[in-house]
């Protein structure tokens, strides 16, 4: 004898939204909340990659069809070898690129303009664990970056999550200017002093 049942259907109410994706984080947080509820852990949300050989305008485009600012940049063994932000690919460093390599704009790669990996500064994860959002915005206006990658140690060193300033003003209620990263960094910290 069976123990399976029907499961009833019910009408769909009028006006019933789709569930907002939250990306396994909070929905706001306060400066004393801890740094983990703003950063994108990257073991539960995928991260979104590209390749140092992709044009600079197909990682742009990556990242507006993803609606993310910064992209880890690898290799065919998914090692990082370098970052790629909108602020790097809306810059100079493409038409510095073009105009130095004497190429159309639109050949420009993104290992032209990424940040390679010799030069990207790392949070470490378990440190992490043990701080705040406000320690964490203090940290990125102290580095002057809009993001910070966290890397994990307990085992083979992998990057394990990121932080990005305007999630944080997100989730902290405040939206920030696309204006420049300092007025960013004043509008956050002022927020923090409101709370």
């Amino acid at each position: 004898m069976s123990t399976q049942r029907l499961l009833h259907h019910h009408p769909l109410p009028a006006g019933t939204p789709v569930i907002e994706f939250d990306h396994g984080r909070p929905g706001s947080v306060t400066p004393e909340s801890p740094a983990s509820d703003v950063m994108t852990d990257l073991r539960h949300t995928p991260a979104f990659t590209t390749e140092a050989d992709a044009t600079a305008n197909h990682a742009l485009q990556k990242m507006m069809h993803a609606g993310v600012r910064l992209l880890l940049v690898t290799n065919s063994a998914r090692h990082v070898v370098g970052l790629i932000t909108a602020r790097d690919l809306m810059g100079e460093k493409p038409v510095r690129a073009a105009t130095e390599n004497q190429i159309p704009r639109d050949a420009v790669t993104v290992a032209q303009c990424m940040v390679p990996q010799q030069h990207i500064e790392v949070l470490d994860y378990a440190e992490v664990l043990r701080s705040t959002v406000a320690e964490i915005v203090l940290t990125l206006r102290h580095s002057g970056r809009q993001h910070a990658l966290v890397l994990e140690s307990d085992g083979p060193p992998c990057v394990r999550g990121i932080f990005s300033a305007v999630r944080i003003g997100r989730q902290l209620g405040v939206e920030l200017s696309a204006s420049g990263q300092m007025q960013s960094f004043a509008e956050l910290e002022q927020a923090i002093a409101a709370l």
